[in-house]
């Protein structure tokens, strides 16, 4: 398993510069649309670094594929769908759908303790909704530092500093809908808040908004 693994991680570089090579794009120009520094990406397609989740989302979203089409094998012509999980560093996900463009899903079991890691905020382009399932996560949003439990949801422009994993020693299930920035997962259940003519403030969302459904 793990020698399948790595000869499937080892193939996403090549697949990356052959994708960024047939849109005839820059890697200054991949940067400026991903939020990924140019020396990241030189990285990634030559092997030297190898992708994570954080990377290739944005990723996928510039070259206008899904997330499992970037790690998957090629095609053997069985016209049936196989969303295969993949693991890394002990986090699996699941891809719920295929679509190349608009917001992606994908379930993610996260492993227990990584609450207790020093957070290590990643930023790239798109806005992401995060609706746990089972367990506690930690959400660390730029000076935010949460804690979410089953039912409870947050959403948030995926620009600003961000890093999450289980909030103790068990682990935990989200759902994570990814978008291109400017594409939101859902509409609020709410109104906002009019505006007050005396004292009081109208009611914001702002970047990060966490509500328990």
């Amino acid at each position: 398993m793990s020698d399948a693994f790595d000869q499937t991680m080892d193939a996403v570089g090549p697949r990356l510069r052959a994708l960024r090579r047939q849109r005839e794009t820059t890697l200054a120009e991949l940067s400026a649309a991903t939020g990924i520094s140019v020396s990241t990406l030189s990285r990634l397609e030559s092997g030297a670094r190898r992708p994570t989740l954080e990377l290739l989302l944005p990723l996928a979203q510039a070259h206008g594929v899904t997330l499992d089409e970037l790690v998957d094998a090629p095609p053997t012509g069985d016209p049936r769908i196989h969303m295969r999980p993949l693991t890394r560093g002990g986090m699996t996900m699941l891809p719920l759908t295929r679509r190349s463009g608009g917001i992606q899903a994908y379930k993610l079991i996260l492993p227990g303790g990584d609450g207790r890691r020093t957070p290590d905020p990643q930023t790239h382009e798109g806005y992401e909704w995060l609706y746990v399932l089972n367990g506690r996560l930690r959400l660390v949003l730029g000076e935010h530092d949460l804690v979410l439990s089953p039912g409870e949801a947050a959403e948030f422009d995926t620009r600003v500093p961000h890093w999450f994993g289980a909030a103790d020693t068990g682990p935990v299930e989200i759902l994570s809908l990814f978008g291109r920035q400017g594409e939101r997962a859902h509409l609020r259940a709410r109104p906002r808040a009019k505006k007050d003519d005396g004292d009081g403030e109208e009611g914001s969302g702002g970047d990060l908004a966490a509500r328990r459904s």
